[in-house]
């Protein structure tokens, strides 16, 4: 399935819901949110979204400051619900959707191989994804290893891998 269909089930079930979405996107490079804006009735649904490919945007877009990086590096889950929270608080939203990693040829500066991604969802249901997680933040994280260098194959398998993850935390 590609992103654009699974975004348009997504979209589906925010609808349905009634509820909203922000997203925040590093490697994707806005292939998530492209896809949720090419649906009809985008507004009802989609708030916002960013691509935080830099420290620079990280702070200017989301107001991640560098003090709340402390201890954490970019390219992992515990990053990536900082993201997914950070855009679903900066636009009040029910559901915030992150995506980080690194999409190759080569790896990234952290030591990530090419196809490393990490997914996060910050809403209410999330919690229950988190299957050795309490619920305090409403958050669940995932990782996803290719193990391919094609960027663009990347791309597209990191905006699927955050898309079903937000599709399995609206059907859970």
């Amino acid at each position: 399935m590609t992103s654009r269909e699974l975004a348009a089930r997504v979209a589906a079930l925010l609808i349905a819901r009634r509820q909203t979405l922000a997203v925040a996107e590093s490697s994707a490079g806005g292939l998530i949110a492209s896809g949720l804006l090419a649906v009809p009735g985008a507004s009802a649904y989609f708030l916002g979204g960013a691509v935080v490919y830099t420290a620079q945007a990280r702070e200017a877009l989301l107001g991640i400051t560098p003090e709340m990086m402390a201890g954490m590096r970019p390219s992992t889950e515990g990053y990536a619900k900082l993201l997914a929270a950070g855009a679903r608080g900066k636009l009040g939203a029910d559901w915030g959707l992150a995506e980080t990693g690194a999409t190759g040829p080569s790896g990234n500066r952290y030591g990530d191989a090419a196809g490393h991604a990490c997914f996060a969802v910050s809403g209410w249901l999330a919690w229950r994804m988190a299957q050795d997680q309490a619920p305090p933040g409403g958050e669940a994280a995932r990782t996803l290893e290719t193990g391919s260098a094609d960027r663009e194959a990347n791309m597209e398998a990191f905006a699927v891998g955050a898309l079903r993850m937000l599709e399995e935390a609206l059907t859970s």
